[in-house]
């Protein structure tokens, strides 16, 4: 067996202090090594052209390596001041939001070009639809307890009770929050300080990630936009639970937030592992009730702690309007019709086609069974016809239900980031439909299918962009494809 050669410029694990040069997809910076033997790239995710970084290489082929950017050290000459508090979960926030766009829209198109063999890519682009809300638009934040904290100072770990985010490259060392990062509600995270040394003073540990041991694990909060209600869920080991006054948390919160608290839920959870939610476990409410109500284009979805739900709802409202726009172009294909809603969710994009057609019978298909239950109900609250779900896997689905086949004219795609698997695309393409609208959270799987759906007689026929997270290097995509 031949000999892997191996790159002479860097090793594994080694640290780097680079300047980015470019950007690609993904929100990958691009650095570059000049020696006597050649220019050596490096990728780095969550930076931009003209930052200084310091990075670590986690992947070193003969061509580039693959880092994970540990610090920046000096930001580019494109970014500005902001009163946030820096977080991982919104690196580019210090990027004015045009350059994002920028950004954002040349790599997306230059994927379909390259990946999707869409030589015209750039002709056949719609628009790039803008966040309504450029800060403060989640409607859903996890913070995590940890024993470990940073020393933002002196830039090392410190023991200590921590309420915050994951520090950039550990897994086992929390950052305090200590005030507004400008992605979710300016009012919780103002207060995130004061209930932190509310749980400290009860003198019960904070989760410790290497020895696998604590009392208190996260803080999660939903907030609805119709209502401006926020519900919370504290999640805590068993062991020390009969230590801690639930009660008088929820009125600690209560007098904090007063009206705005929905209620407050209470989840055990004894798995070592890193998952909010354990598969074990109980989830209890402890004040007010376990749901809010969110609206979206006039529907009303009911949202509990675990429902999958946009956590941009005001952005989503452009997706999804865009969705319904190229879907309802040609209304023939719609009207008196089905249409299949693959990988559907809580069946959101169906309902809103139903709701706009005239007697189309609409087929909703996610391997998600809590999913399909929300569909269902949610269909029933808005008193919407001509709806069937189906928890399967969508594969699975077709295969076993031939009657469709020839049958639908227009199909509606959004599968998850891994993108649809070869066998179910081919299954998909032999429905025979005329027309898909094909959404994607992940473009570099999409513009992969893409070429699949080209060889098989589809055509690319437009393209939008929407930015559901401001500052950060995701892009949702909506794309037209007919026969």
């Amino acid at each position: 067996m031949p000999r892997r050669e191996r790159n002479k410029f860097v090793k594994k694990n080694q640290d780097l202090e680079i300047l980015i040069e470019d950007y690609a997809f993904g929100g990958k910076g691009i650095g570059r090594i000049r020696s006597d033997e050649g220019v050596f790239v490096v990728f780095i995710p969550n930076t931009l052209p003209g930052q200084l970084v310091k990075a670590r290489v986690v992947k070193s082929k003969k061509n580039y390596a693959e880092c994970k950017l540990i610090e920046v050290l000096k930001p580019s000459d494109n970014e500005i001041e902001v009163p946030y508090q820096d977080i991982p979960g919104a690196p580019y926030i210090q990027l004015p939001i045009n350059l994002q766009h920028q950004y954002k829209k040349e790599s997306t198109l230059s994927l379909f070009k390259r990946i999707g063999k869409v030589s015209n890519i750039e002709d056949l682009f719609d628009e790039f639809i803008a966040s309504p809300n450029v800060f403060h638009y989640r409607n859903k934040m996890e913070y995590g307890f940890s024993a470990i904290g940073y020393d933002r100072k002196n830039k090392t770990d410190i023991d200590e009770f921590t309420l915050g985010f994951k520090r950039r490259g550990t897994w086992w060392m929390g950052d305090n929050l200590d005030k507004d990062s400008g992605l979710f509600d300016k009012l919780v995270e103002d207060n995130l300080k004061s209930i932190r040394e509310y749980c400290q003073e009860t003198n019960l540990a904070p989760w410790h990630g290497p020895k696998k041991e604590g009392f208190f694990r996260y803080f999660v909060v939903r907030k609805s936009y119709k209502t401006d209600e926020l519900l919370f869920n504290l999640v805590t080991t068993s062991y020390d639970l009969p230590k801690f006054d639930l009660q008088k948390f929820a009125q600690f919160l209560k007098d904090i937030f007063g009206e705005r608290l929905a209620g407050l839920l209470h989840t055990i959870n004894d798995e070592v592992g890193d998952r909010t939610i354990a598969t074990s476990g109980s989830i209890d409410l402890v004040y007010g009730k376990e749901k809010i109500v969110e609206e979206l284009l006039g529907l009303n979805f009911e949202i509990s702690m675990k429902s999958f739900f946009q956590t941009n709802p005001k952005s989503a409202e452009k997706l999804y309007t865009k969705v319904v726009d190229y879907a309802l172009e040609n209304k023939e294909a719609i009207d008196n019709t089905v249409v299949m809603d693959l990988f559907c969710g809580t069946g959101t994009i169906g309902q809103i086609i139903a709701s706009n057609s005239k007697n189309a019978k609409i087929v909703g298909v996610d391997i998600i069974a809590s999913a399909i239950e929300d569909a269902k109900k949610n269909a029933k609250r808005n008193n919407i016809e001509g709806l069937q779900f189906y928890a399967a896997d969508v594969g699975k689905f077709l295969y076993e239900h031939p009657q469709y086949k020839n049958k639908i004219r227009t199909i509606i795609l959004d599968p998850a980031r891994a993108g649809i698997a070869p066998k179910t695309l081919k299954k998909i393409i032999n429905l025979n439909a005329e027309r898909m609208v094909y959404v994607s959270c992940n473009p570099a799987t999409q513009a992969r299918d893409t070429e699949e759906l080209m060889k098989a007689g589809y055509q690319l026929k437009k393209i939008s962009l929407v930015d559901q997270f401001p500052h950060t290097a995701h892009i949702e995509t909506v794309v037209l494809f007919e026969k």
